[in-house]
């Protein structure tokens, strides 16, 4: 189980980047080109946060299975702070879950308002946010804090 979630998290990762990339992009190209915003644009709005949210929730189901992060609680006021027991067990989780928070934030604030120019900046400003924290908190293969594969299989 364990094994088959962390894939899952991994191979989920590359779609939350790209569908914020998308969603940053048009918004952007949109909100500079003064377009209307579309059925289509909001359907961009909404899946983003909800892939966001699976991606979350695989998350949350993976640190409380993980025996890193259980380590880390176990022994938290021993652990390095270069270490990657710590990168998993604090920044990462943190990382994630605040992106997820502003990705959220950013979406139903952009779904409340009137102006479709207003909508797009809304969505550019706080997806870009949630994108740059997700970047700094993934896993990286050349991360000095926790080296990872870009994707786990099976």
């Amino acid at each position: 189980m364990y094994q088959l979630l962390l894939s899952l998290h991994s191979c989920f990762r590359w779609l939350v980047v790209v569908l914020l990339l998308i969603a940053i992009v048009k918004s952007a190209y949109s909100w500079f080109r003064n377009l209307s915003f579309s059925k289509t644009d909001n359907a961009i709005r909404h899946w983003t946060a909800t892939i966001c949210h699976i991606q979350l929730t695989i998350g949350i189901i993976l640190y409380s299975q993980s025996p890193v992060t259980r380590y880390f609680l176990k022994n938290f006021s021993t652990t390095e702070t270069q270490s990657q027991t710590f990168f998993f067990g604090l920044i990462h989780s943190l990382c994630m879950l605040g992106a997820i928070v502003v990705v959220t934030i950013g979406s139903a604030k952009a779904k409340r308002l009137h102006a479709d120019n207003e909508k797009f900046k809304t969505m550019c400003y706080w997806f870009g946010i949630g994108l740059l924290l997700i970047l700094i908190a993934i896993p990286w293969p050349f991360s000095p804090l926790a080296v990872r594969p870009y994707f786990r299989t099976f």
